[in-house]
């Protein structure tokens, strides 16, 4: 019962839209308070000294820097422009070129909303200029921009495998057949929706085979970051940690080929850099401490037993475990619901014991489930971003109708891979067993 309260009352805070941190951080202290008379609160200086020194943890500044970089070189609008030139032909023209840059932006930011604002910024000006379906058109972004945290390089990947002790190269591996199968999936989404409602896709966009190969340099940028990032870690050179520094080197290589080099570029860079990652550091910092009460209380080993005398099979307890975070996700901000629900769930798909269903296969499952989050009001990250970034304003019901379409692909994916956890688990398998 202890445990369902505790839920409850953060459920009740974040819904209430007290922040996320504070919630988290004062709710520790409150259960300590109560039911320790305040003992616990003795370890937070152990506890957060010896996380907060993890050399893994360095990689997330240094991803979230790398992104700042690309947003701030101009070298996103470049790539926009260059995927657009290859993908108009298709029923829905310029959509798909929102779905297959944020992508590629995906593969170098390693956020969803990084992504998503960045590849928004580019995108918006085209709905009335080619006269698209605003609700879509920016559906497709929101939805695009969950990329980030499933195509390596993910910050959030790199957590999940901290708090769970995952291998996070394997995480990564795993993260790419299914990342681009939902980015095919979307792209699917708009095809049948212009199929069907042509007026939806707009103008067509006019190019030439001569304007194609002309704007592939504009893809070679990102695609090098991609292989320097990715490649160093696979190819035994670099930890993730060394990889994301190797990342913003690149970047900043990449930018000032560009021409976009400057000071003012790299100090707004730096500051956009440490606003974000103080803000996840004290969500986790908080977390962590939470999490230590749960475990000292016994809290997750009360929900392991109780999910033992229910007498479900694995697949029936998973689908449990996908409504829970489908139902957390409209509510709760989804970094934190990782940080804050995986303690208690992941020793429950531990010890489930069925074949296929792993560590590094459970965190592509709960990737996803934090990507429908991203877009599922009324919480969702990627939905406030997407409106945000409408110059001539309008209703953030827009915005949610567009993305709601893309949910499915999502959930589809979810079903497939609980049936057949090899569409994540076939590549690490492959390299590394």
């Amino acid at each position: 019962m202890a445990a369902f309260w505790i839920v409850l009352a953060i459920v009740g805070f974040l819904i209430a839209a007290f922040p996320v941190g504070a919630v988290l951080g004062l709710l520790g202290f409150g259960i300590d308070d109560v039911y320790m008379n305040g003992r616990l609160a003795r370890a937070i200086g152990n506890i957060y000294w010896e996380k907060s020194i993890d050399f893994l943890l360095l990689s997330a500044p240094l991803f979230i820097m790398l992104g700042e970089i690309m947003l701030r070189a101009g070298i996103a609008r470049k790539m926009y422009n260059a995927v657009a030139q290859w993908l108009t032909f298709l029923p829905g023209g310029l959509m798909h070129a929102n779905i297959g840059t944020c992508a590629l932006f995906a593969a170098t930011s390693g956020s969803s909303v990084a992504t998503c604002a960045t590849i928004g910024v580019a995108a918006y000006p085209e709905i009335e200029r080619h006269k698209y379906n605003e609700r879509l058109f920016m559906g497709s972004i929101a939805a695009g921009g969950t990329l980030g945290i499933l195509i390596p390089p993910s910050v959030n990947l790199i957590l999940y495998g901290v708090i769970t002790e995952t291998s996070i190269p394997e995480l990564y591996m795993a993260g790419i057949i299914p990342g681009l199968i939902l980015a095919g999936a979307f792209m699917a989404v708009i095809l049948v929706a212009c199929l069907f409602r042509r007026d939806w896709g707009g103008d067509k966009v006019e190019t030439s085979w001569r304007s194609r190969i002309a704007c592939l340099p504009d893809l070679a940028g990102p695609i090098v970051l991609f292989l320097a990032v990715v490649g160093s870690i696979y190819a035994g050179i670099a930890t993730p940690t060394e990889a994301a520094a190797v990342g913003v080197v690149v970047a900043l290589g990449l930018a000032a080929l560009n021409g976009t080099l400057t000071f003012s570029m790299v100090c707004e860079a730096a500051a956009g850099t440490m606003r974000t990652t103080g803000m996840i550091m004290f969500i986790i910092l908080a977390a962590l401490f939470l999490n230590f009460i749960f475990a000292f209380m016994g809290v997750t080993k009360a929900m392991l037993t109780f999910i033992a005398t229910l007498g479900l099979s694995p697949v029936e307890t998973m689908l449990i475990i996908v409504l829970f975070y489908l139902i957390l996700g409209m509510f709760m901000e989804t970094l934190s619901m990782m940080l804050t629900t995986m303690p208690i769930v992941f020793p429950i798909v531990a010890q489930l014991g069925e074949a296929g269903f792993t560590g590094v296969w459970f965190g592509i499952l709960i990737t996803i489930l934090m990507e429908a989050g991203l877009i599922t009001p009324p919480i969702g990250m990627n939905l406030y971003v997407a409106h945000g970034i409408r110059s001539r304003g309008g209703r953030f019901g827009d915005v949610a109708i567009g993305a709601l379409p893309f949910l499915l692909p999502m959930l589809l994916l979810v079903f497939l891979l609980i049936a057949f956890p090899g569409i994540a688990t076939w590549l690490p398998d492959r390299i590394y067993h």
